[in-house]
């Protein structure tokens, strides 16, 4: 068994992706015993794929004595939605100090998909031993949790009586936030808009992450300035004052918190001074911001739909210039465009059973046109079992219809919208929809699609399409409105852009994590969005 330690690569800097920290707790039960006078001395070492090899990542502290150790250490990995993850984890019994794994005995190991751990929050598995077979009764238990504090503040603030700071007329007043540096200096942290000539500002609301404003510590001191602006930046200081998140959290509507702006230099001189003016905490809020991670880990399954392009444009599949022509590697286009998806996907919907559908073909035994039908023909149950099942029922169904046309999407789409619309009774983010169409030409139906991507706007839904061959992919740039808002017919527009369109042409020589990436990096914002404009928190979430 060769395990390699090498430097991780460093991940592509300022990626647009789906990154936050997930952090690993493991524990084993029943672990084979090695050692003859006492119990096995057991430690956990996490390997990462990466191209094709095993990578140490990290390892556990060593558990002595003990066949049922929870381990201390946790594993911290950045997690990437849009790739394929593979994690091993391998326990051996500590025998000697060395740092070399093959001076200790092999304990069974575990592989899996850091998907599929997330998506099952915590996994309990056998271990195996290097033949495949169990290693005795010994199993593992990895549990996630993301690794960021969701939390934001919102406060709403206002001033009364500040004092006047300009000549001819009242001040100019804004606030300033400051939280403690590292270095023991106050760190800038927010600063309002400026309120014009008003000595009793009303500042608009503002939200904050709590860890910006206090390091997510409720208690920590933070300092608030009061400044009068001047257009050439010497902004005549006002007043100010020292609180604590936690203070300013004993205001609401009914009662506002009131706090008295000080100016030092003016308290030094004047007996009888008494303050600056008050800030009023009229509001002050705690809410969090869930993230994609955050809806996953609370339970959010989702459900994917293939849908086929089987109109003639593609040509007849036993001619090697078709489309559906699969080569002697067992592959094309269309597969390579499921597999990409399907595999990131897959992890994410527990019993993974996906509808796999087709359009624009002749169906047997009559030879009408259908532009919704399962491929595997059996419309009571088109569910194919994982995307190994899709691949068999696309393979198994090219000889059985035939290419036909037009290429009218509206019908797939508004197939899968009618299952998201059964969701929307959810109360919490339970379940949402992904479609993938594989095409190859332009949308006959280009009217009607567009008003269903616009009412499937509104759903928890979003549509990948995937274009392949070389024909001109216009009309499926103006539906991805990555570039402007899409319209239906009608004039509606779309509540949210859910389309999102890569035509295959450009990842043809590339590795095929490529292609996943690419289809999928806008996937979790479009998750994140629908369920926060439904004002739907994930499933088991805790309050802020």
């Amino acid at each position: 068994m060769a395990y390699t330690v090498t430097p991780m690569p460093a991940g592509p800097v300022g990626s647009q992706y789906c990154v936050c920290k997930v952090e690993l707790s493991i524990c084993g039960q029943n672990l084979l015993d090695r050692d003859v006078t006492s119990k096995s001395d057991p430690f956990c070492v996490l390997f990462m794929e990466v191209n094709g090899k095993w990578v140490e990542l990290d390892r556990t502290e060593t558990a002595v004595n003990n066949l049922n150790p929870a381990f201390a250490k946790k594993f911290i990995i950045d997690y990437h939605f849009e790739e394929v993850q593979k994690l091993k984890f391998v326990l051996f019994d500590q025998d000697k100090s060395s740092m070399q794994l093959y001076e200790h005995d092999f304990l069974g190991e575990f592989s899996c998909t850091l998907g599929m751990i997330v998506s099952s929050k915590k996994i309990t598995r056998t271990l195996l031993l290097g033949n495949g077979k169990p290693a005795g009764k010994g199993m593992i238990t990895i549990a996630a949790q993301e690794l960021s504090d969701n939390r934001v503040i919102t406060l709403s603030m206002a001033g009364r009586k500040l004092d006047k700071k300009d000549l001819f007329g009242k001040s100019d007043p804004f606030l300033e936030f400051y939280k403690p540096g590292d270095d023991g200096k106050w760190m800038l942290v927010h600063r309002t808009e400026v309120i014009k000539y008003t000595l009793d500002p009303v500042w608009k609301p503002f939200t904050v992450p709590l860890v910006s404003l206090c390091d997510g510590d409720v208690e920590k001191l933070i300092k608030v300035m009061c400044y009068d602006y001047d257009s050439d930046g010497g902004h005549d200081f006002i007043g100010e004052f020292q609180t604590s998140v936690a203070r300013m959290c004993e205001a609401h509507d009914a009662f506002p918190l009131e706090l008295e702006c000080i100016n030092p230099k003016k308290q030094k001189k004047k007996k009888n001074y008494k303050n600056s003016g008050i800030i009023i905490v009229k509001s002050c809020k705690i809410t969090r911001d869930f993230s994609f991670l955050d809806y996953i880990l609370g339970g959010c399954q989702l459900m994917f739909t293939v849908g086929i392009d089987f109109t003639a444009s593609n040509g007849n599949p036993r001619d090697s210039s078709s489309l559906h022509y699969i080569n002697p590697m067992g592959t094309n286009e269309y597969l390579s465009a499921i597999w990409a998806v399907g595999q990131i996907i897959q992890d994410y919907d527990s019993d993974k059973m996906f509808p796999a559908l087709g359009f624009g073909a002749q169906l047997p035994p009559d030879w009408k046109v259908s532009h919704e039908f399962a491929i595997n023909f059996n419309p009571t149950n088109p569910f194919c079992s994982g995307v190994e099942g899709i691949v068999q029922a696309y393979s198994a169904c090219l000889p059985h219809v035939r290419f036909y046309g037009p290429t009218n999407f509206s019908p797939i789409i508004n197939h899968v919208a009618r299952f998201a619309a059964q969701a929307t009774q959810q109360e919490a983010a339970s379940q949402y929809f992904i479609l993938l169409i594989i095409t190859d030409g332009v949308i006959s139906d280009m009217d009607e699609t567009r008003h269903a991507v616009v009412q499937a706007s509104k759903l928890p839904m979003s549509i990948i399409i995937v274009g392949v061959g070389n024909a001109d992919f216009a009309a499926m740039e103006f539906l991805d409105g990555d570039s402007r808002v899409l319209r239906s017919y009608t004039g509606e527009e779309a509540v949210r852009d859910i389309v999102q369109f890569v035509p295959f042409r450009d990842f043809r020589n590339a590795p095929k994590e490529t292609l996943a990436k690419a289809v999928l990096a806008e996937l979790p914002q479009q998750v994140v969005q629908y369920f926060k404009h439904q004002n739907l928190p994930p499933i088991n979430s805790e309050p802020a």
